[in-house]
C-alpha cells in the first residue's frame, strides 16, 4: 500500500542539521535567596525576584511608616480611649459600689458608736458563689466540655469522626492546657458578679499552641452604642506586661525597638476597689499598661485616603504613647477582608447596651437594704443586752450630745433623791420582729435568683420557669443557658 508524502514535510537533510548545531546551555545564577536569573550564552533572558509584600502579610507594619504618621495614630486612638471610657462611668461606679457589698473585708465602725456593727449581709455573695459552683459543673461535666452534634445524615463514619474531635477537645482542655478551667471559674465569678465576662483566644508562640484567658471587664473598653463585640467599630484591650515580657517580643520583632522610659501604671477604679476589698495594694505594681486597639483604621502611608477602613490591630505604650505594633486583622485569602475576633463576650443577662446586668444590678440593691437590716438587729440586741443610760449628779449632764454605747453611763447632777431615782436606763427595745421578718425575705428573694441545675438540664423545668409557672431561680438559670451557648457556638473551630 502507498503512503502518500505530507504536503508540509520538512526539507531534507533540516534534522541533521539540527544535530549537527551546538544548543547554548541554560545558566541559572542564585545572586541571594531573595531572586533567580535565567540567561543563555551569557545573556539574562529572566529574573525572578521575591516580591516585596510576598510572605510578608503578618509583619509589623510600624516599621515603615515615619513616626510623625505613628504619632498621629497614638494621639487619634488614645483620645477615643477616653471618650470610650467616660462613656460608661455610671457603669463603673455601679460595679465600684457593688463590690463592697461583697463583705470581703471586715469593716471597723465607729458610728454611732466605737464597735457598732459592720457585718454585710451574704446576699450578694451567696448568690454568686452558688451560681459559680453550679455552672461550672455544668459547662465542665467530668467527660469534658466539649460535646459535638451531627450535622445531616448520620453515618457510622461520622459518628466515628464526632468522638474523635470530641476526644481530641476535650483532652486539649483538660490536659494539656492546664489553665483552661481556673481561667473559667474566674470568668463564672466576673460574670456573675458584674454581668460581663472576657476572653481572649489566641496563639500563643512561647506555649506554641492556643490559651484561651480570662480577661476582667474593667479592661475590656468597646465605644458607647455598640451592639456587640463582633461588630463594634473599636474594641481596646489593656494589657499589663513587665519589662522583660516586652523585651522578649521586641528581640523577635513582635513589637518595635523603641525605648520604653519608666512604666505609667494604668489602675482603673474597679480595679482599685477590688485591691481594697482584698487587702492588698498596687503601689509594688511595676508593669507597663499598653493599649491594644482592634479598630477599622484608614492608616496613612499604608492605605489611600479614598480606601475604606481596614481592620488592624495597633499596640501603643501608654506612658510613652508609642506605636510598638500595627498589624493587619484580617485573613491574607479573604476577599471581603473580615475582621478577625479573638474575643469572647459573655453576659449573665441582657440589659440595655453592650454591657450586660449581672447580681450587683439584680440583687445589688436588696444586698445593701439586707446590710442595713441585719445591723439594726445586731445593734438593737448589744443595747437591749447592755443598756446605757443616765447618772444623776446635780442633774448637770457632763459630756456632749454624742450616742451613749452600750454599758456607759453618763454623770447628771442632781440635788438629792435615792439611789433608783439618780439612774435611769434608756429604754432600748428587743431586736424588732418586723424588721427580722423582712429580712428573711429579702434572703428568699436571693434564694429565688441563684442557679439552679435542674432547670439548667430539664427542659420542661426551663419552659415551666420562662412560663412563670414556678418559683425562684430563673433569673440565673437563663444566665446560664446562655453561658452554655456560647461556649457551644464558639467551640467551632477554636478553642474558648
Amino acid at each position: 500500500m502507498a503512503i502518500d508524502k505530507g504536503l508540509y514535510a520538512a526539507p531534507v537533510g533540516l534534522e541533521a542539521a539540527a544535530l549537527e548545531q551546538e544548543v547554548p546551555e541554560l545558566e541559572i545564577e542564585i545572586e541571594d535567596p531573595e531572586s533567580v536569573e535565567l540567561g543563555i550564552d551569557g545573556q539574562p533572558i529572566l529574573r525572578i525576584e521575591k516580591g516585596e509584600d510576598e510572605d510578608k502579610f503578618d509583619e509589623n507594619l510600624a516599621e515603615k511608616l515615619p513616626e510623625s504618621v505613628l504619632t498621629e495614630l497614638a494621639g487619634d486612638l488614645i483620645g477615643d480611649f477616653d471618650e470610650d471610657v467616660s462613656s460608661r462611668k455610671d457603669w463603673i461606679q455601679t460595679y465600684v459600689d457593688g463590690i463592697q457589698l461583697l463583705g470581703m473585708k471586715i469593716e471597723d465602725r465607729a458610728e454611732p458608736w466605737e464597735g457598732a456593727c459592720g457585718v454585710y449581709h451574704p446576699l450578694l455573695s451567696e448568690t454568686l458563689v452558688r451560681f459559680q459552683a453550679e455552672t461550672i459543673m455544668e459547662t465542665f461535666p467530668a467527660m469534658g466540655p466539649v460535646k459535638t452534634t451531627i450535622i445531616g445524615k448520620e453515618t457510622q463514619e461520622k459518628k466515628d469522626a464526632a468522638l474523635r474531635v470530641a476526644a481530641d477537645m476535650n483532652y486539649r482542655l483538660t490536659v494539656k492546657n492546664k489553665e483552661f478551667r481556673p481561667e473559667h471559674e474566674r470568668m463564672l465569678w466576673g460574670l456573675g458578679l458584674a454581668g460581663n465576662a472576657f476572653k481572649k483566644v489566641y496563639y500563643d508562640p512561647s506555649y506554641g499552641r492556643q490559651v484561651s484567658l480570662f480577661i476582667p471587664p474593667e479592661d475590656v473598653i468597646v465605644p458607647y452604642g455598640a451592639s456587640n463585640i463582633e461588630t463594634a467599630e473599636r474594641v481596646t484591650h489593656v494589657m499589663r506586661k513587665t519589662e522583660n515580657e516586652i523585651a522578649k517580643l521586641q528581640s523577635v520583632g513582635f513589637y518595635r525597638d523603641v525605648e520604653r522610659g519608666e512604666p505609667v501604671r494604668y489602675h482603673s477604679d474597679i480595679e482599685e476597689k477590688k485591691a481594697e476589698e482584698g487587702g492588698y495594694t498596687l503601689t509594688e505594681d511595676n508593669r507597663y499598661a499598653l493599649y491594644e486597639v482592634h479598630a477599622d483604621l484608614v492608616i496613612a502611608g499604608i492605605d489611600d485616603e479614598e480606601d475604606l477602613a481596614k481592620p488592624y490591630v495597633v499596640t501603643i505604650d501608654k506612658g510613652t504613647g508609642k506605636v510598638l505594633a500595627i498589624r493587619r486583622n484580617w485573613s491574607e485569602s479573604d476577599p471581603l477582608l473580615h475582621k478577625q475576633q479573638y474575643f469572647v463576650h459573655y453576659v449573665y443577662v441582657p440589659g440595655f447596651g453592650f454591657y450586660g446586668l449581672g447580681l450587683i444590678h439584680i440583687v445589688g440593691g436588696y444586698a445593701r437594704a439586707g446590710t442595713m437590716l441585719i445591723r439594726q438587729l445586731v445593734d438593737a440586741g448589744t443595747l437591749s443586752n447592755l443598756p446605757g443610760g443616765f447618772k444623776t449628779r446635780g442633774m448637770r449632764i457632763k459630756g456632749d450630745d454624742t450616742p451613749i454605747a452600750p454599758g456607759e453611763w453618763r454623770d447628771a447632777d442632781v440635788a438629792s433623791g435615792t439611789l433608783k431615782d439618780n439612774l435611769m436606763a434608756l429604754p432600748y427595745k428587743e431586736p424588732s420582729q418586723t424588721l427580722a421578718g423582712l429580712m428573711d425575705k429579702i434572703r428568699n428573694f436571693g434564694a429565688g435568683s441563684r442557679a439552679n441545675r435542674a432547670d439548667y438540664v430539664d427542659p420542661q423545668r426551663q419552659a415551666q420557669k420562662m412560663m412563670g409557672f414556678s418559683k425562684g431561680g430563673s433569673v440565673s438559670s437563663a444566665s446560664k443557658r446562655a453561658d452554655g451557648c456560647a461556649v457551644r457556638g464558639k467551640t467551632k473551630g477554636r478553642m474558648v
